[in-house]
This record gives C-alpha cells, sequence and structure tokens, in this order.
C-alpha cells in the first residue's frame, strides 16, 4: 500500500532561513586547485553511442579487499556503467524495459548504494536507481566479488511497482518523474530511497522491501518543498524557469547516523532537513546560490532567462554558482566531516563541515593532468572516506561534462567520470582525512 504525506514548508521558516547571512568568510577566497590523472571511458550521447549520458556516480566499496570495490554510474538512456578502481569498464548494462503491464524502456537518472537488504533470507548490496521514464525505482543487485566478478549488476525489480509521483502512464509520459535519489538506512534492517522529482519541487521517501523474491517499494511519503521566497526589500522572489516548471531539486544525500538529508535545489541552493519526511522540524536553506534573489524573465526565443535590473545583487552566497547539483558527505569520527556540493555554473566543488550549523570550509577545482581533462559542468558526485583500490585515503568521482581531449569526438555530445583522490582534496584545502568507518553504519 503506497501511503502519502503532504507537507508544506512555510513562508515564514523560508523568510527565518534567509536571515542569516551568506558565508562571507569565504567570498574572496578562490578555489583551491587539485588534479587528477583518472577518468573513465568517453560515453557519446547519440545513437552511434547509445544515446549514453552520464550523470551520477555511485561508490560501492568491498567489505574485505578494497581493490575489488568498483563505481557505478548512470548514463540516462544508455544504462548503467560499472567501472573498476583503474576507472577500466567491466559492465555495461542497457536501460531496459521496466517490468510492468504497461513498462517503458527506462531512462536512469541518479544511483546509490543500500548494503546488506535482505533478499532471499540473505544480505545483499543494491545499487539503487531512479527511473525517469517509469516513474519508479529500480534495484541491481551487486555480486559480492566485486570488480572480479564475471557479472557485477544483476537486476532484481519487482514487477508493477507503483509510480512515485503520477497517477497513471499518460501522467508519467508527461515526464515529472523521478529524478535525483539517494538511499537511507537508518537502523539495521530498514532501508529508504529518497527521490526528488523532476521539474517540481517534491522530495518523495520509499521504503525498500523484498516482493516476491525481488525488490520493490511501500509506504511512499510526499514533502513540498518552496518554489517561492520572500525577499528582505519585501519582494518574492521565484526563480526563473521555462513555463510550467518548478525549482527542481536533484542532488540528495543522507547523513547516515542522524538521518539528516542534504538537498540540492539546482537554481535556489542547499537545504538540510530532519528526516522521517513530515518529523516536524523546519528545513533549513543552508547556502544560496550567487543570484538567488535576482529576478528575471524567460525569454521564449532565446529559452533564457534575463534579469530585469541587469546591476540587481540580490542576496546570494559565496560558493555555489548554478545550478548547484551532486551532494554526498565524507564521514570523520563522530559528527565531523564535510557535506560536499558540486557548483555546476562554475565548474568547482563547494565544502560545508558536516556538524553543527554546516559552516562553509571553501571550495575547489579540479584539473586533469596526465593526459585527463579538466573537470566541466560537474553534475552527480559520490565520495566515500573508506580506502579503495589504490585510494588509500578515500576517493571523489566526479561527472564531467563536456569530456575534452586529444581522442574525444568533440563534433558529439560527451560525458564521463574522473577519480579524485580525497589525500589532495584534504591537502589543498587543510581538511582532515579519517579513514576508519564513521558514523556510517552501512561500513560496519
Amino acid at each position: 500500500m503506497t501511503h502519502t504525506l503532504n507537507a508544506l514548508v512555510t513562508v515564514g521558516a523560508v523568510v527565518a532561513a534567509l536571515l542569516a547571512p551568506p558565508h562571507a568568510g569565504v567570498a574572496t577566497t578562490r578555489p583551491a586547485v587539485v588534479t587528477t590523472d583518472n577518468e573513465t571511458p568517453v560515453l557519446y550521447d547519440d545513437e552511434a553511442g547509445g544515446n549514453a549520458s552520464g550523470d551520477d556516480p555511485a561508490i560501492w566499496v568491498h567489505p574485505a579487499d578494497s581493490r575489488k570495490s568498483m563505481v557505478i554510474v548512470t548514463a540516462k538512456e544508455g544504462g548503467l556503467r560499472v567501472y573498476d578502481m583503474g576507472s577500466r569498464e567491466l559492465q555495461s548494462l542497457p536501460a531496459t524495459e521496466a517490468p510492468r503491464v504497461d513498462g517503458a524502456v527506462g531512462r536512469y537518472n541518479n544511483v546509490d548504494i543500500a548494503y546488506g537488504v535482505r533478499l532471499a533470507g540473505r544480505p545483499v548490496d543494491v545499487a539503487v536507481v531512479s527511473d525517469r521514464y517509469n516513474d519508479q525505482i529500480r534495484f541491481f543487485v551487486i555480486d559480492p566479488a566485486g570488480a572480479t566478478a564475471h557479472t557485477p549488476l544483476t537486476e532484481v525489480t519487482a514487477v508493477d511497482q507503483s509510480f512515485l509521483f503520477n497517477p497513471d502512464r499518460q501522467a508519467v509520459d508527461e515526464e515529472r518523474t523521478a529524478y535525483g535519489l539517494a538511499v537511507w538506512q537508518p537502523r539495521r534492517g530498514e532501508t529508504y530511497a529518497v527521490v526528488t522529482q523532476e521539474g517540481a519541487t517534491t522530495i518523495a521517501t520509499a521504503r525498500i522491501v523484498e516482493i516476491g523474491g525481488r525488490l520493490g517499494y511501500t509506504d511512499v511519503r510526499q514533502l513540498t518543498m518552496p518554489s517561492s521566497f520572500r525577499l528582505q526589500d519585501g519582494t518574492t522572489w521565484v526563480p526563473c524557469e521555462e513555463p510550467g516548471v518548478l525549482p527542481q531539486l536533484e542532488g540528495v544525500a543522507v547523513d547516515q547516523s542522524s538521518g539528516v538529508l542534504y538537498a540540492a535545489q539546482e537554481d535556489v541552493g542547499l537545504w538540510r532537513l530532519q528526516l522521517p519526511l513530515g518529523s516536524g522540524s523546519q528545513p533549513k536553506l543552508i547556502d544560496r546560490v550567487r543570484d538567488f534573489g535576482i529576478h528575471d524573465v524567460y525569454d521564449s526565443e532565446t529559452e533564457e532567462c534575463e534579469p530585469v535590473d541587469p546591476n540587481a545583487r540580490g542576496y546570494g552566497g559565496n560558493l555555489l554558482t548554478a545550478d548547484a547539483e551532486g551532494v554526498d558527505i565524507y564521514y570523520g569520527p563522530g559528527s565531523t566531516g564535510y557535506v560536499l556540493v558540486s557548483s555546476q555554473g562554475d565548474d568547482t566543488f563547494a565544502i560545508y563541515r558536516r556538524q553543527g550549523a554546516n559552516k562553509a570550509v571553501g571550495s575547489f577545482r579540479v584539473t586533469g593532468v596526465d593526459g585527463a581533462d579538466d573537470i566541466n559542468g560537474s553534475d552527480g558526485l559520490a565520495v566515500t572516506n573508506r580506502p579503495v583500490g589504490d585510494y588509500r585515503q578515500g576517493l571523489l568521482v566526479t561527472h564531467d561534462e563536456p569530456e575534452t581531449g586529444a581522442d574525444v569526438d568533440d563534433e558529439r555530445d560527451t560525458t564521463n567520470f574522473s577519480y579524485v583522490s580525497w589525500d589532495d582534496i584534504a591537502r589543498a584545502m587543510s581538511l582532515s582525512v579519517d579513514t576508519r568507518a564513521g558514523n556510517d553504519p552501512r561500513f560496519r
């Protein structure tokens, strides 16, 4: 049975969140620079390339042999790709028709990892994927042999799962469907997916359960986030979007210890809110994109938003340039660690402290060396503090678009993913390194 909880964030709560000043302490600090020499093969978003457009990565950590760990990424209509720690492709899974009577061929948008889910009487690790063309979640069991497995991923999605945001297939085909995704495992034996809606401000949670020897979900609950904001000057700001589109959220990550959800609203900023949805605590806007509060109008000819007043300053922060995209958490001891957000508009990555009021630390950009290119327009990202392969101090994996280089056909739409050592990031930004399990219960 599906249960829906509609809980509106009040305008008053949004205004209160805006009264805090932006992170002025890092306003004049230039982004640090780190390097990468490890990137996955290029994906081409055209018929010859299987319409593969990289979007979001997840890092699966092998429980005993870190060198068997893997990176699993979405390629939208191109399905999924699985890579080893040297960025070599291990498996390419096409986007297949969803197992439902009205199923369409999928479009896989975001992915995260659930550890120790019960299936057929045993615990399994699962890649959990949002499918935009079917407005649902899909599930892929991970072979415990990891990078040495012949078939690392196998789909185990139960048949005829409910739509997450829509009443029927006709509504699904309008594509206001499942978008961003993160896994939440609050306690042993309990696993949820947190999913955002494309073109809307809705966030949903769904409990992952075994159904007929496969994996499905139930108990879908929803929360509506703000789409307009009262400003200190008394005006109401509505982020400029295409007609009929609301300011959507995509990047999400859950602090597995505290149940805090971090969610990036692309044209607004970074939110934190307490799970479960509807628990009573008000969402807090941690940081705002630079052009927050600047009134724009949509130009139907150019399909761009233009400011009403080109000299307007707005009420934005200093680290995020729209779109605010991928989000993930680097765990440290206790409540310490960092929240990472990709700032797609200026090709940088913002870092906030995990504890307390999530104070901003600063930002960095990634430069390619030894044949790898610079990171541009990053969408999804994933980070782990655990040793994986040669990355003994942890690893960041990030989307890169467009992928460039001597061997890349720059006449085609290109993407890929780059691996960045956490040790390099930590040195460049004077951050902590801790490779213990920390407070992420999935590794205990």
